[in-house]
Order: C-alpha cells, then sequence, then structure tokens
C-alpha cells in the first residue's frame, strides 16, 4: 500500500533541492560558516539545516543563496520554481483554509479544468466532481467546524464546487470514479440528502466522459493469491501528480516512482470494481434499503 506518511515524496524532493544547493556553496568554495556571514545570517545552523533538508528554504533565502554563490540568472529561476513546488507539495488543513473555503475551493480549479484523465479512488465520502448542493453543504459546514474555519463562506465554497462540476461536460476530458461501496452506505448526512446523493449517482453516470466503478462490499479481494486492501482516498491526475487527502492535510505528489505506485494500486482496485448495469444495481439496493429505514 502506499505510505499515507508525509515524509516520503515531499522529504524526497526537500532532499533533492538541498543537495544541489549544498553542491552550489562547494563549487562556489564557500564553506558553511562563509556563506552565512556573507548572507547575513547568523551562525552557520541555518545552512546546515537547509543543506539536510531538516529545514525548508525560503524565497528570499534562495535568492540569497544565489547571489552570494554568482549562480547564473536562469539557473537561479529553475531552482526557485523547484523550491515553490516543494513547498506546495505539503499544505495543512490550517494553511489550505486559512482565507476561507471558498478560496480553498478556488485553489483547485485549474487541476480541473485541464486534466484529460482524472482518476478518483473514494473511501469515505463522494467525490467532490459527483456531489450534490446539499450533501457538499453538509461536508464543508462539517469541515469548518472541525477544523475550526473563522471566515463563515460556506455557501460560497458549494457555488464554487458546483460550478467546477462543468468541467464533466468539457470535450476531451475522462473521468474514473472508484468507490468502495460502504461510501454509499455511510449515512454522514441527514436520509433525505443521503438518498438525494445517491440518486445523483445514477444520473451522473450517464454522462459520456464519467465512467463510475464500485469495489462491492462481496468482492473477492483474494483473487490471485494477493489480497487487495483499501488505500486512502486520492486522486490522479493524468500521469503528472497524485494528490492524497490526509487527517492533518492535503498531500501532492509529483515523484515519478510515487506516481507509478498510486496508479498501480488503482488499476488493482479497478479490476476489482463494477460498472455499468451491475454498479447500478448496487446503488438501487443501498437506496433500497434507504428507503425502508
Amino acid at each position: 500500500m502506499p505510505s499515507t506518511s508525509t515524509s516520503s515524496s515531499a522529504q524526497a524532493a526537500r532532499r533533492h533541492l538541498a543537495d544541489q544547493l549544498r553542491e552550489i556553496r562547494e563549487d562556489a568554495g564557500l564553506t558553511g560558516r562563509k556563506l552565512a556571514e556573507l548572507a547575513g545570517w547568523h551562525g552557520v545552523a541555518k545552512v546546515s539545516k537547509i543543506e539536510h533538508a531538516s529545514r525548508p528554504i525560503s524565497a528570499e533565502d534562495l535568492r540569497t543563496w544565489c547571489r552570494v554563490c554568482g549562480v547564473p540568472e536562469q539557473r537561479a529561476q529553475e531552482l526557485l520554481a523547484e523550491q515553490r513546488a516543494v513547498a506546495g507539495m505539503w499544505v495543512t488543513y490550517k494553511q489550505l483554509n486559512r482565507g476561507g473555503l471558498k478560496k480553498a475551493q478556488e485553489s483547485v480549479r485549474a487541476q480541473y479544468e485541464r486534466v484529460t484523465l482524472m482518476r478518483v479512488y473514494a473511501t469515505k465520502v463522494i467525490p467532490g466532481l459527483l456531489q450534490t448542493r446539499a450533501y457538499t453543504t453538509a461536508a464543508l459546514e462539517a469541515v469548518r467546524a472541525e477544523q475550526g474555519v473563522e471566515v463563515d463562506d460556506v455557501a460560497e465554497a458549494v457555488a464554487e464546487r458546483m460550478d467546477r462540476q462543468s468541467v464533466l461536460k468539457r470535450p476531451g476530458a475522462r473521468f474514473v470514479f472508484l468507490l468502495e461501496e460502504y461510501v454509499l452506505w455511510q449515512r454522514t448526512t441527514d436520509p433525505a440528502t443521503h438518498a438525494g446523493q445517491l440518486r445523483h449517482l445514477l444520473e451522473v453516470m450517464g454522462l459520456p466522459s464519467v465512467l463510475l466503478g464500485i469495489v462491492a462490499l462481496t468482492a473477492d479481494r483474494t483473487a490471485g493469491g494477493q489480497g487487495v486492501w483499501p488505500e486512502e482516498e486520492f486522486t490522479v491526475t493524468d500521469t503528472e501528480q497524485v494528490n492524497v487527502e490526509l487527517v492533518s492535510g492535503y498531500l501532492t505528489i509529483t515523484q515519478p516512482n510515487e506516481i507509478a505506485m498510486y496508479v498501480q494500486a488503482w488499476d488493482r482496485l479497478r479490476a476489482l470494481a463494477v460498472s455499468g448495469d451491475q454498479a447500478r444495481r448496487v446503488i438501487l439496493r443501498a437506496i433500497e434499503a434507504l428507503d425502508n429505514g
């Protein structure tokens, strides 16, 4: 199973940048102490922590590092681009929602608008692109309460997520969703909202760009002699990145070898899923159980 640790991808990226900075300092013929002196930093500890990837470097400090070491402008810009990518790999929900839930929703809009193939695996909640307005409202109200978001912009955040769903009709884009069946049964909202959400799934399945697969509770996960275990929720955007939503924050994976691990996990889970009429029957069973109380 892919690790839920933030360190695997984020730390590897920090380490790669740190190694480059150490090499730049050495090529410039500077000791860590001399670099710190020329940069106007107190002591060598800051340089050491940056080079050992125990402290992320800021954009301002990176510019200073490049200036002191005589790094050409083009190379400095490449390093700054890498620094921005590394800084954005791990974002806590406190950071993400600092400006309100609407701003957090807007921050991922571009990712959805440029994707050609999005693969979403859900184990806890209905994916945002498939949610009804009522379900999204309940979900974001829970987020605001759990995370202590001070700004009350749930209605605006809901409107943003609803508007984002227009990407499902964008020509040339494909969206494939895998849901563990128990997502259909988890009653995190009132019965009317839950039932409306399940019926909405039946409607959105008819969109040409959408494929909905469900890993049934009765699926034989031991087929082939190797157990296929549930994973954390994740989204694969083309072959460029993977996003993982953890309890404490939002992880963006860009390391090719780790993206490959998630794609392999996706393929294993996809082989277990039912779709089309079989998936509809699974959803209808959940609706019937809900209607019967």
